[in-house]
């Protein structure tokens, strides 16, 4: 089978197409047949560095596709099923390639009002969102939520599921992208470049922030009392959580986990209507360079998808 591999870390250049075995499903796992593949910033950064374990892997974890084959003792699929999801996570998937193992209850059934293409556009980022502002934070109706790069891959998405949960939801964009993010939802909008989110905001009760560096401290001080600060930056940002204790506030840094109860809170909303990705660009297989290119760029609105099979 065909798959995205490469020989040591470095620029999008370093990404190659390679001939590699099919792989057979042990027990508990499915052999899928992937559709489509999500890319996300964690790709680039494994790519460029081997991510925490400084090794190379085979990249890639957002899937959407159909179950090809089952391992001994799989009761939840059945081949033929449409399936996406996070398989391994934080551990490597591989999703970049024709075909991916993955343990059965790492993933969902695909929403029938998704594409393949939007179903991989889901699984890391809207997992990211849901287990940050549902699991960690519990954003509750009425609460202001502010979250940072309300327009990117994690942003869009969380701008969603926290209006899906009755909050208030304010975001940081280029002004040119407040259009889009009120299509999605957002109640307020603020232009980073423009004025400063420290002074121009009422206090919120959550933060979300995919930025890292100067805005954790900063969102530590637009909170209320109380408030939750969310960091998806790096595991430096722990040191947020001694800052927050004596102002009455939390903070946490947070990796997200593959977890088949939320991706199936995900297909729910997505099934409703509730939750759509943005895709920003459609790349065949071969082109994951090019894709890493755009993503490397933090110029793009939404999600990248790999486009595998037809």
């Amino acid at each position: 089978m065909r798959a995205i591999g490469q020989d040591g870390f470095g620029g999008p250049d370093v990404l190659k197409v390679i001939e590699v075995d099919r792989p057979e499903p042990g027990p508990a796992e499915v052999l899928v047949r992937v559709h489509a593949a999500g890319v996300n910033p964690t790709d680039s950064w494994h790519r460029a560095s081997g991510g925490l374990a400084g090794a190379v892997v085979r990249l890639g974890w957002d899937l959407s596709g159909v179950v090809e084959a089952v391992g001994a003792g799989v009761t939840v699929f059945a081949p033929g099923d449409e399936v996406f999801g996070l398989p391994r996570h934080p551990l490597p998937a591989g999703t970049y390639a024709e075909y991916v193992t993955s343990p059965a209850r790492h993933l969902v059934r695909k929403p029938a009002a998704l594409t393949h293409v939007q179903a991989a556009a889901l699984p890391l980022a809207a997992l990211t969102a849901w287990q940050a502002l549902v699991e960690v934070a519990g954003v509750r109706p009425g609460q202001r939520v502010l979250i940072h790069a309300a327009a990117g891959g994690v942003g869009h998405l969380a701008v969603q599921i926290a209006k899906a949960r009755g909050a208030h939801v304010i975001g940081t964009a280029r002004s040119a992208k407040h259009d889009f993010l009120r299509g999605l939802g957002a109640d307020e909008l603020l232009d980073y470049t423009e004025a400063d989110f420290e002074t121009a905001l009422e206090p919120v009760d959550v933060v979300l922030d995919a930025v890292g560096g100067e805005y954790g401290p900063r969102s530590l001080r637009t909170l209320r009392p109380g408030g939750v600060l969310v960091s998806l930056a790096s595991p430096a940002e722990a040191y947020l959580a001694e800052q927050a204790r004596p102002l009455g506030l939390r903070a946490a840094f947070m990796i997200v986990e593959a977890d088949r109860t939320g991706m199936r809170e995900i297909a729910a909303l997505a099934e409703a209507g509730l939750l759509r990705p943005r895709i920003d660009s459609v790349l065949p297989l071969e082109q994951a360079a090019k894709a890493h290119e755009l993503g490397d760029s933090r110029r793009t609105t939404g999600k990248i998808v790999l486009s595998v099979a037809d």
